[in-house]
């Protein structure tokens, strides 16, 4: 084979080689355009996208409700009467209460973690809180203090290994969605799982 052949040939391979990288670079700093569009598709309320980013607020809505399940602890019931998957009928959330917490566990009641009316910030939260929220479990409200300093049934050390884009994801995506008001889970109601 003639040099130039074979030069022409590992120039082709590191070009190919070099977009590759660097699409699939571009796909995970630009949060995955695919995921962000399936976010906005599943979005089971109206988001306020106003000042916000697109991107975070699209991926947050994906793992929030595609990935964390959080509707299943925050949300009181957490389907819509009628759409419960559960029972065989086509899912939806309950938008009425959606993220608003007040599901029991035990002495625990899940937190609202809707955006506070007054602040705009998911359950009262500062971006840096709730970061804290998410790698450590810690419990700002001091709710349980025969407890500790932790929450006790939030998968806080699931959760503590994703991404610091991924948490900004779901803080954004929380701040984009309606404040609501806790539901009623204390009976096994329709719309509970």
């Amino acid at each position: 084979m003639r040099p130039q052949i074979v030069i022409a040939l590992v120039a082709g391979v590191a070009l190919g080689a070099s977009l590759v990288v660097r699409s699939v670079s571009s796909d995970d700093e630009s949060g995955d355009e695919s995921r962000i569009r399936q976010g906005f598709a599943i979005a089971p309320v109206p988001l306020d996208l106003h000042g916000k980013n697109r991107a975070l607020v699209g991926l947050g809505s994906y793992i929030v409700n595609a990935h964390a399940g959080c509707a299943d602890c925050h949300s009181c019931p957490t389907y819509a009467s009628g759409h419960n998957p559960y029972r065989g009928q086509p899912k939806q959330f309950n938008p009425t209460n959606y993220l608003a917490g007040g599901v029991p566990f035990g002495p625990f009641t899940s937190r609202n973690i809707t955006p506070d009316e007054d602040t705009g910030r998911p359950a009262e939260l500062t971006f840096t809180q709730f970061r804290e929220v998410m790698r450590h479990g810690t419990d700002f409200d001091h709710a349980h203090p025969q407890f500790g300093p932790l929450l006790q049934v939030m998968p806080w050390p699931v959760f503590q290994d994703m991404t610091d884009h991924d948490i900004q994801a779901i803080y954004a995506y929380l701040r984009s969605i309606p404040h609501a008001e806790p539901g009623n889970c204390s009976g096994a109601g329709e719309g509970a799982p």
